[in-house]
């Protein structure tokens, strides 16, 4: 099989060409540049392309690459909100991805965000850079018996209240649907009620219909003065003038995101200086009780090395017509 390999970083292709040993039937081509209806023609003479999650892979991208001859396409992301599955359906193109490859590493990092909002890690560490070891500015307040309200208890959402629990909070969460191994250490509560109480407030689920843009004035309102809020899932899932508006209003003791509306993959990339001076992810950047990192929560060995063996076992399992459940 060969594949056509979009959006490709230097890390990408290391983790896959050092998995792809294992897999003697596959044959990739790496590209720089990304899957969108201007690229899809490139994927003449290939059997399937891999994007990412930032690929456009809407109705035009699928009838270039069905033309072209594609019938699967591997994401080697857990979302899929940029594909038109219905499209895909239609065109009979397969549509694979990756559910899960390392829950503990985003995990990690939200509550590394956490951490750093609520000690100032990054005003201190600038200020000892100046010379300056004063304390002023730095105040936080402990964790321990504090409310985490973990909003989506899926894997990285369970990992996010295992690591709260450790940590001696209290952990309440909201899901549509219940986590029964969660049971004996987190109680689930609505909506309104986890906003109401929680001192620190995560995001762990998926971008729909049902949450986009669920963390809006309307909800800030409901917080606590002073919680610290979090989001590594998705950057729709927060209303960013909303957000805005609500650290204008002294809402938040801190705000840490590794993913924002504006995203491809980073915010920053290709942009000009005066596109950048008006994007809100800048306007963001402008608060010091804010800090953004560059979708990074995934970013571990551990991580890249079982997205790129997911992948490449998905492809396999097409290959051989075998049902996955890893199909969207």
């Amino acid at each position: 099989m060969k594949i056509l390999f979009y959006d490709t970083k230097s890390y990408d292709k290391n983790s896959f060409e050092k998995e792809s040993a294992n897999y003697p039937e596959i044959e990739i081509d790496y590209l720089k540049t990304d899957l969108v209806p201007k690229t899809a023609p490139l994927a003449e003479g290939f059997d399937a392309v891999c994007a990412f999650v930032s690929s456009d892979v809407g109705a035009d991208t699928l009838e270039i690459l069905h033309d072209k001859g594609i019938r699967l396409v591997l994401l080697r992301s857990a979302g899929f909100n940029n594909v038109d599955l219905e499209k895909a359906r239609q065109l009979g193109i397969r549509i694979m991805r990756v559910p899960g490859y390392s829950p503990e590493a985003v995990a990690e990092h939200a509550m590394a965000l956490a951490l750093a909002c609520n000690r100032r890690l990054y005003k201190a560490y600038n200020k000892v850079r100046e010379n300056d070891f004063s304390l002023s500015g730095l105040m936080g307040f402990n964790f321990y018996q504090k409310t985490a309200g973990i909003i989506g208890t899926g894997k990285i959402g369970t990992a996010m209240c295992r690591i709260c629990h450790g940590l001696g909070m209290k952990v309440i969460a909201y899901d549509v649907y219940e986590n029964p191994s969660l049971k004996d250490f987190v109680t689930y509560v609505s909506l309104e009620e986890l906003l109401a109480v929680s001192d620190l407030i995560s995001l762990h689920c998926p971008l729909m219909d049902t949450t986009y843009h669920m963390i809006n004035i309307d909800t800030i309102r409901k917080m606590k003065d002073g919680v610290i809020l979090v989001n590594t899932s998705r950057g729709a899932l927060v209303k960013t003038d909303d957000l805005i508006e609500g650290i204008r209003m002294h809402k938040f003791a801190g705000v840490g995101l590794d993913v924002y509306e504006e995203e491809t993959h980073n915010v920053f990339e290709d942009r000009s200086d005066e596109i950048l001076e008006h994007s809100t992810t800048a306007r963001l950047l402008s608060f010091p009780n804010v800090m953004i990192t560059s979708h990074q929560g995934f970013f571990t060995v551990e991580a890249l090395s079982a997205i790129a063996r997911t992948t490449l076992q998905n492809a396999v399992d097409a290959l051989q017509g075998k049902e996955s459940g890893n199909d969207v």
